[in-house]
């Protein structure tokens, strides 16, 4: 099966099951997490709590606004939607969430680490530009992109992930 004559779901990725990663949420969450701990205050009692909780919550919200925006684009178009195809949805779209748990992760092993609060923060920031940039030169290796294909992707990535890197450093000062 060609990459373009493989099932697809409402969003119009591959459907879950065609034996297809969604690296499209994957790297979105990977760059959704790297903006939620670049972003977060370390303000409150359990600041590591916090911050895995905010992940995985803000992983959940946008997994469920990206299933909504599918549904609704595909009920404009095609009208009634089946629960096979809803559960289709959800499933593809799970990467979004499972990018956070990474980061989230890293959070909770941080103490066991040794780390402060700050290098806990840079810990899972660094953790999901790494993940983001994997996960994007995974899908073109995937893909059989050239080399060259890879390396740029990889370079487009990294800059993406250090762009947040770059505003954790600007709302330090």
């Amino acid at each position: 099966m060609t990459a373009g004559s493989a099932p697809r779901d409402l969003t119009g990725r591959e459907a879950p099951g065609t034996g297809r990663a969604n690296y499209t949420g994957a790297v979105y969450g990977s760059l959704l997490a790297a903006s939620v701990v670049a972003g977060a205050g370390s303000a409150g009692p359990y600041p590591r709590v916090e911050l895995v909780l905010l992940l995985i919550c803000t992983g959940l919200v946008f997994w469920a606004a990206h299933v909504y925006a599918g549904f609704v684009g595909d009920r404009l178009r095609r009208g009634n939607v089946s629960w096979q195809e809803i559960r289709r949805v959800c499933v593809g779209e799970w990467p979004i969430v499972q990018a956070a748990l990474l980061p989230a992760a890293a959070v909770a092993v941080s103490p066991l680490l040794g780390l402060g609060l700050e290098g806990t923060a840079w810990l899972a920031l660094g953790v999901a530009v790494v993940q983001q940039v994997g996960w994007a030169s995974a899908a073109v290796i995937r893909a059989g992109a050239s080399r060259w294909a890879v390396v740029s992707v990889g370079i487009v990535n990294l800059v993406l992930g250090l762009v947040i890197v770059a505003a954790k450093v600007a709302l330090q000062h």
